[in-house]
């Protein structure tokens, strides 16, 4: 029984040493790490992107002033032109005849006019003898007076001939683009009415138009009131476009007009810019994507976008702490620039923002960070980012 009893309690004592190493706690893992950036304040820029229409600064009609019958176009359609070129040719023998018989009749009423005279002075030269009534010599004047008017009336017709065969040659009324014929040869033109027989535009520069919701213009001069953002002049005001493939457009407008009232039926004011187009490459009545710069913002942040949380209750960011401790932080945003957020409230200068690596952050979590690089960076690039805010 004794050895029994022996072998039994040893047995039990390898068990119970057993049991104590397996009961000991694994070693700690180590932090999680995540890639961060340095908040750094300074002035931005405040844009808005829009949609905008391209049209012409300006655009006439070229309308036949006189009736007669179109003998040749003298432009290359599509070509520019300049003000006071000669577009069309309208038959000018008819035009030519009318102002013939102009002069004609104007010779004849300065005829009528000389002789009256004489005539006039002649008996103004009698009255005193006796040997012509004061009735005869009033007959004579007014004779003499209605031949004067008379020789006026026929200069104007000459005058309004001249201008009508004048207009048998049709020019631009400004220089631009000129466009498609309306008429062709041989066509009667202007009976009745003007006859449109081309349209001239002006696209160097060109206007871009579009519309900003009243509401938001509001907000920016409340703003403005506290001090917290200054908006940029009428004049001074940049805007760049976006071509339909997404291009940029190499040359930068000024906002030239903004609408002193607001449309009912959109709840936006109009805006109209004004852009460099000496290539031509903008044509009128194409759609193109616009972003106004309507101010700074004279403190706020750039953080990257995938630094930028959302939920039930609004934006945050998560911070690392004192401690290399996880934070969150609330922020208000005001939109995007470029690859970025613009963040006006909520963040403080040196504060390290999680950009990377956020599945493995929570708030009260201890990590291990590491300065964010963004895809294509070098590793110079990356730790300088933190330094300049992006």
């Amino acid at each position: 029984m004794a050895v029994r009893e022996l072998v039994l309690l040893g047995a039990l004592s390898l068990l119970a040493a057993g049991c104590g190493n397996s009961a000991k706690a694994p070693p700690p893992a180590p932090a999680a790490q995540v890639a961060v950036v340095t908040a750094r304040s300074q002035p931005v820029s405040l844009t808005r992107d829009l949609v905008g229409r391209l049209s012409a600064t300006r655009a006439a009609d070229v309308r036949a002033r006189v009736a007669g019958v179109l003998l040749k176009r003298l432009y290359k359609e599509g070509s520019d032109v300049q003000q006071g070129q000669a577009l069309f040719q309208i038959d000018p023998a008819p035009l030519q005849a009318a102002l013939s018989g102009a002069l004609a009749a104007l010779a004849q009423a300065q005829a009528n006019a000389t002789n009256a005279h004489v005539s006039a002075q002649r008996d103004r030269e009698l009255i005193a003898s006796g040997l012509v009534s004061r009735s005869d010599l009033d007959n004579a004047e007014a004779v003499e007076r209605s031949t004067a008017a008379a020789v006026l009336q026929a200069q104007a017709n000459v005058d309004t001939a001249r201008i009508n065969l004048g207009y048998a040659k049709v020019a631009s009324p400004i220089a631009g683009r000129a466009s498609q014929q309306a008429v062709t040869e041989g066509a009667l033109v202007g009976q009745g009415t003007a006859t449109l027989l081309t349209t001239v535009e002006q696209i160097d520069p060109i206007y871009v138009n579009f519309d900003q919701p009243a509401v938001e213009v509001e907000r920016l001069q409340r703003a403005q009131a506290t001090g917290n953002i200054t908006l940029v002049e009428r004049n001074k005001a940049t805007v760049q476009l976006t071509l339909p493939d997404g291009t940029p457009y190499g040359r930068a407008g000024t906002l030239d007009f903004r609408d002193a009232s607001v449309d009912p039926a959109t709840g936006a004011v109009a805006l109209r810019g004004l852009i460099p187009n000496p290539d031509h490459q903008l044509l009128p009545g194409m759609y193109v994507n616009v972003r106004l710069t309507v101010g700074t913002l004279k403190r706020a942040f750039l953080v990257p976008q995938a630094a930028l949380q959302r939920d039930n209750t609004g934006p945050y960011v998560l911070v690392v702490g004192s401690g290399d401790v996880v934070a969150q932080k609330r922020v208000a945003t005001e939109n995007l620039s470029g690859p970025e957020w613009i963040i006006t409230e909520g963040l403080a200068d040196d504060d390290r923002v999680v950009v990377s690596g956020i599945q493995s952050a929570r708030p009260g979590v201890r990590i291990t960070a590491v300065p964010y690089r963004a895809a294509g960076e070098t590793a110079s690039a990356a730790t300088a980012a933190p330094t300049s805010g992006r």
